[in-house]
């Protein structure tokens, strides 16, 4: 009986995980940027969908969509973490910032913007009032199971950075890579598989009851 315990226990942890990761994934259908969570398996650790989302068009020369499996990068006390959600504004240091105050990453550092007029090519060129100013550091995920969620909508990646093929859109934001109908089938399926976990430990109460019943009656 102790293996079938082990089972139950086992295939009721992994529906639980399963729906954290949906819950989590439903909460944040609006988030801009957010990378869906998924889990292929009840041993396998949860990675991101790095898929790409819709776009929004929003016209201000701050706001910065990615194409492709890449990050922007934003300093973090000290230390560098990632995000998709390019909603970004310039500081009152002159420096690109993200929502939180992060500063934006580019190959030589934060990126200042001073000046007015803000261009950023589909190569990450960042460009001033005409003027060359930096690129911005977009990094390659080469290994989509090393990123991991670091809260806030920020990533942290422990891997090496691959070749980023994809492109910057500026005047536009990326929506959540949530996929709502998705979501629901495998809320549907974690469910309908929580409940015959439900019958086989109710069955497993009656077998162990009977056995208790039949032991007491030969005493």
């Amino acid at each position: 009986m102790t293996l079938s315990v082990d089972a139950i226990a086992r295939a009721l942890s992994a529906d639980v995980s399963q729906l954290d990761i949906i819950s989590q994934n439903v909460a944040n259908m609006r988030t801009p940027g957010y990378r869906a969570e998924r889990s292929f398996s009840a041993l396998a650790d949860v990675q991101l969908d790095l898929s790409d989302a819709a776009l929004e068009t929003t016209g201000r020369q701050e706001d910065l969509a990615l194409r492709g499996q890449g990050f922007f990068a934003v300093e973090v006390d000290g230390r560098t973490l990632l995000e998709r959600n390019g909603a970004f504004h310039v500081d009152n240091a002159h420096r690109l910032v993200d929502a939180a105050g992060h500063p934006v990453q580019g190959e030589d550092g934060a990126i200042e913007i001073d000046g007015q007029t803000l261009k950023v090519g589909a190569d990450g060129a960042v460009t001033v009032d005409g003027k060359a100013v930096d690129r911005l550091h977009v990094v390659a995920v080469s290994d989509p199971s090393l990123v991991k969620e670091a809260g806030n909508g920020l990533y942290s990646y422990s891997g090496t950075e691959g070749e980023w093929i994809g492109s910057v859109r500026q005047g536009a934001l990326e929506g959540a890579n949530v996929d709502a109908s998705g979501e629901m089938v495998r809320l549907i399926e974690v469910t309908r598989h929580a409940q015959a976990v439900k019958h086989a430990i109710q069955a497993y109460d009656e077998a162990m009851q009977s056995g208790i019943n039949h032991l007491g009656e030969n005493t």
